[in-house]
């Protein structure tokens, strides 16, 4: 009997110390009812704190569960659940309701929502900048774009070559597969550049955004298992990676942040305003300037660092603040992008062996391209592929994902200029050869 007893005892302190995440599970279950009972009694708010509460439940379970998963784990898991689960459970009306309505108003900022995913990238961007050394600030951004040209072109080449050989065509292989790949994601990329091909034809963009958004979509999902095999690969090879840091700057044991100080609370407060006035800032350009407005929020905060004119509090503030946000929020992004920018049906639209090899070729010669041009540069080459990987990615939704399944945010910056900028260029190109070469 008393055997009995300890041995139910031993379960139950099991159950009580077993971990979702950062939170013991009996809490956990808690927290899920509450917002279950929440959303089926439409109670749920669709502001803030509904978005937060669904996305923190869901992505703390998923990215658990991703850091769990045999061979997944070694592939991004935590990024490709948090992500597709969602959007799966979206397609088949078990994710509806308040709960989805409140995750749409809170990421996507749609009808006067809080547009969390800008709110996200902004911190990022912002904090991950500030807190660089400057000599790794500048040697970045003036390098990337050597592997950032170099990948776009070997992953044109490729990309067309397979898709051609595999019957798709070279024209349809080019403008339909490859090209969206490394558009920029779905806002700056895909739209533009269906509208594009709509007005050459003469058509209705909808047309294009159906045909070139799924090769965006899958690509993005081949460039999140790549930075999954290559955080892998890092671990086994530990002189291949500068661990975050793009640049050898002569002292491999230089660190590209201070993330070992300890977190000041008082000063958190500074750098949410700091990396929201970078953001507006960037929104105020722009008024004058026809640069999207986190293009100018990127290079803004890198003039500031490179200059040296942020007082070193602000500097530091930003900066832990990014570590909050990276540490504590990115699976809940994940959850979001997944119900607001992944449609399941058009992931599953195609799946055939043909279209797929074409785009998974595609996405290796872009990361292939960077990681083995990076010895030339006295870059990392995991590093390096990570960045030129993220010109794969779906904007900067695509980003957040490929980056944390890498588990190296601080690339952040670099990611978004090889994103936005890369992508920027590969839609003006794009339109002006159809245009040569569009036979009606």
């Amino acid at each position: 009997m008393q055997h009995a007893e300890t041995s139910s005892g031993g379960l139950l302190d099991k159950f009580c110390s077993f971990k979702v995440g950062p939170v013991p599970l009996p809490l956990y279950i808690c927290f899920a009812i509450i917002i279950f009972a929440a959303s089926y009694y439409g109670k749920l708010p669709k502001d803030m704190i509904g978005g937060f509460a669904v996305m923190l439940v869901m992505g703390i379970l998923l990215g658990d569960m991703g850091l769990r998963i045999p061979i997944l784990k070694d592939i991004g898991g935590p990024a490709i659940l948090s992500i597709f689960i969602p959007s799966v459970l979206v397609y088949y009306s078990l994710l509806d309701g308040p709960a989805k309505e409140a995750i749409i108003h809170f990421t996507a900022g749609k009808n006067g929502g809080a547009n969390f995913l800008y709110f996200y990238i902004a911190c990022l961007v912002t904090g991950s900048i500030l807190g660089m050394l400057r000599q790794v600030l500048i040697q970045g951004f003036l390098r990337m774009f050597i592997p950032l040209i170099l990948g776009t072109v070997a992953s044109c080449l490729v990309g067309t070559a397979v898709g051609t050989m595999l019957g798709h065509g070279l024209f349809e292989t080019f403008f339909y597969i490859v090209v969206p790949i490394i558009s920029g994601g779905v806002g700056e990329g895909i739209l533009p550049l269906s509208a594009g091909y709509a007005e050459i034809q003469g058509t209705d963009p909808g047309r294009f955004i159906a045909m070139v958004a799924p090769a965006a979509m899958l690509g993005n999902v081949t460039a999140i298992i790549c930075a999954g095999i290559l955080k892998r690969y890092a671990l086994k090879n530990p002189h291949q990676t500068g661990n975050g840091k793009l640049v050898r700057v002569g002292d491999d044991n230089l660190n590209l942040t201070k993330e070992e100080e300890p977190i000041d609370v008082t000063i958190l407060g500074m750098g949410l305003l700091t990396a929201c006035c970078f953001y507006l800032f960037g929104m105020l350009v722009n008024l004058v300037i026809p640069i999207p407005a986190p293009i100018i929020m990127i290079l803004s905060a890198a003039i500031a660092k490179a200059t040296g004119i942020m007082p070193k509090i602000a500097e530091k503030a930003a900066y832990q603040f990014y570590l909050f946000v990276s540490k504590n929020l990115t699976w809940a992004l994940l959850v979001g992008v997944g119900v607001c920018y992944t449609p399941w049906k058009d992931v599953v639209a195609v799946i055939q062996p043909s279209y797929i090899i074409t785009v998974v070729t595609t996405v290796l010669a872009m990361v292939g391209t960077g990681f083995f041009s990076a010895k030339f540069l006295n870059m990392y080459p995991v590093e390096a592929a990570l960045v030129t990987g993220c010109h794969s990615g779906l904007g900067g939704t695509g980003d957040v994902a490929i980056l944390s399944a890498a588990g190296r945010m601080e690339l952040m910056p670099f990611a978004q200029i090889s994103t936005r900028i890369g992508g920027a260029a590969v839609v003006v190109m794009a339109v002006i050869l159809m245009r040569m070469f569009y036979a009606g």
